[in-house]
């Protein structure tokens, strides 16, 4: 059964191809490669166009006939969303309007979409349920906001069956480490911290002074590979006839900064250094999630919720590599 996976050669979506290969399905990767990297394919082939060009999109759904699609194809630089709004807005939104266009007009096939945590902006409550007030604070969030809503529409307009993934910080790495984690440039913590610890060099602290146990922000960290697991057990629930709906997916465990620097000393078992740095705009002090409603409805077990774990994978794959600031 061959599955569509747009942005598959990215960090969650190549990982995603590897666990619906290892269910049984072919992962059509269907990427422009602009953020993606083709080292990262290889579990399906790779057709490489933009999500926007309806005409490919179009030869792509009739020569593999997919039975779901993936939607992963998406920038996601909070910080460069708001200094490039129109970038985010032409290529998150306008790009998977005209995706879905294609879509609708060919077949209505079940969506799984990556979605986002940064829909909720600022949480009036932790853990963050699904119920909770979606005010995103920056173009990706609204972004993200904006596709679960043309989705909600295309289904009461056309049936379009559709689950939306809201994850909060993905981390880790492949543990038979095949595929990882290689952003350019790199924001994410983990990935940061590990490069401090191999170069030396200090790792920025955005704020020691929240209203936190240490200071430092507090988020929810989830192994990508669970998460990748969570988008197979999502489009089998659509593929079975299960209802439209919003999921998050979450540890329910929040950490540090300031934690994940302890804990990366322990894994990589140096000391890694860190500067104290001005609070970024809009960092909310705390982010956990509530993820009861995607163990309930899909039976999603995470299974690396563990931080040193994670931290533990995410090393493995990336010490032998030049990845932080380097793709290949």
């Amino acid at each position: 059964m061959n599955i569509l996976v747009t942005g598959g050669a990215g960090y969650i979506g190549s990982h995603a191809c590897k666990a619906l290969a290892a269910k049984g399905y072919v992962p059509i990767t269907y990427d422009n490669l602009s953020r993606g990297n083709v080292w990262a394919v290889k579990w399906g082939p790779l057709e490489k166009a933009d999500i926007a060009d309806g005409q490919r999109v179009r030869i792509v759904l009739e020569k593999y006939r997919p039975r779901a699609l993936m939607h992963f194809a998406a920038y996601a630089y909070v910080g460069e969303s708001v200094e490039q709004p129109l970038l985010y807005y032409g290529n998150n939104f306008t790009g998977t309007a005209a995706l879905l266009q294609t879509v609708v007009d060919f077949h209505c096939i079940p969506i799984v979409f990556s979605s986002s945590c940064a829909t909720y902006g600022l949480p009036e409550r932790v853990p963050i349920a699904e119920d909770h007030p979606q005010r995103p604070i920056n173009p990706y969030g609204h972004s993200k906001l904006f596709v679960e809503r043309m989705l909600a529409d295309l289904d009461v307009a056309y049936g379009l069956p559709w689950i939306a993934l809201r994850y909060f910080n993905a981390a880790g790495a492949d543990p038979d480490g095949q595929i990882g984690e290689a952003h350019d440039p790199e924001t994410h913590l983990i990935p940061l911290v590990l490069a401090a610890a191999r170069a030396g060099t200090p790792v920025a602290i955005f704020g020691d002074d929240y209203d936190t146990r240490d200071g430092s922000c507090v988020r929810d960290y989830i192994h990508v590979s669970d998460i990748a697991d969570a988008h197979v057990q999502a489009l089998e629930y659509l593929l079975s006839g299960g209802n439209s709906c919003a999921l998050n997916l979450a540890n329910a465990h929040g950490y540090s900064v300031k934690e994940v620097v302890a804990t990366a000393e322990i894994v990589c078992e140096r000391t890694i250094r860190s500067k104290i740095a001005a609070r970024r705009p809009g960092d909310p002090p705390v982010l956990i999630g509530d993820a009861s409603r995607a163990r309930a409805l899909l039976g999603w077990k995470p299974t690396r919720s563990n931080l040193e774990t994670q931290i533990a994978d995410a090393w493995r794959w990336m010490k032998p590599r030049e990845l932080v600031g380097l793709r290949t």
